[in-house]
């Protein structure tokens, strides 16, 4: 007889949505200089967001204190929820006593000898096709509230002060916006946040952030605006809608 189908629990097949931090060097004091410069500052950044620590970068054989930088993440308000990590790797990492997430990447079998020809052959342009997602908010958003999405975020209400808009692409706002806006937060460093009335409390692209407790200056403030980053530094400027 086939099992009984369970009727008060699923067992599947699924995705966590997490952040991953990739470590590139063991010096815990560099990363803990670099982090609180970027991110001290901002506590309500991460509010909590889950990330899993990825040692896959570090040198052939790095090792990172695991569970310092854990207690560094939560600092930051982050909840670090295990470790990605190389076979090579497992032993140093287990001993940390972190949940170990083994290392899934797909790596693709190395070309095939190519078959020699004897007159050049043309070929057709390579077609290149880029999948984007662009979620779109119709409402306004009031203080407290907040919007993650992955890709692209257009809002056609107000963002009031107190909420928060993040995306991991970039951000149109066709409205007034008073809140916090940070753009390309997957480390997207072309992301751009544009608006028609720009008014925030705080901007943000690739995690280069800019309080404005001081008004911006005239020719952007409560006016059609972009926001963009050149280099470390970001540059806000007029928008010309014709």
């Amino acid at each position: 007889m086939p099992p009984k189908e369970a009727s008060t629990f699923e067992l599947k097949n699924g995705v966590v949505d997490a952040l991953h931090l990739v470590v590139k060097t063991g010096e815990l004091t560099v990363l803990r200089e670099e982090l609180t410069a970027r991110y001290g500052a901002m506590p309500d950044f991460f509010a909590d967001d889950a990330v899993a620590i990825d040692v896959r970068r570090l040198p052939p054989d790095g090792q990172v204190p695991l569970l310092e930088l854990s207690n560094l993440l939560q600092s930051l308000r982050l909840r670090p929820i295990g470790v990605v990590a190389l076979e090579s790797q497992h032993e140093w990492v287990g001993a940390s006593g972190l949940t170990l997430f083994l290392d899934r990447e797909r790596r693709s079998p190395p070309p095939a000898e190519p078959a020699p020809v004897t007159e050049p052959a043309a070929t057709a342009p390579e077609l290149i096709t880029v999948a984007t997602t662009t979620t779109i908010v119709d409402k306004p958003l009031r203080s407290g509230q907040r919007v993650y999405v992955e890709g692209d975020l257009v809002l056609l209400d107000v963002v009031s002060h107190g909420a928060e808009i993040i995306a991991g692409g970039n951000i149109h706002v066709y409205a007034p916006l008073r809140g916090r806006a940070l753009a390309g937060v997957r480390g997207d460093q072309k992301a751009r946040i544009f608006c028609t009335c720009m008014e925030p409390e705080l901007i943000s692209i690739a995690g280069i952030y800019r309080t404005v407790e001081t008004a911006l200056p005239d020719d952007v403030q409560g006016k059609a605006a972009q926001v963009r980053l050149d280099g470390e530094r970001l540059i806000v400027e007029a928008l010309e809608l014709r």
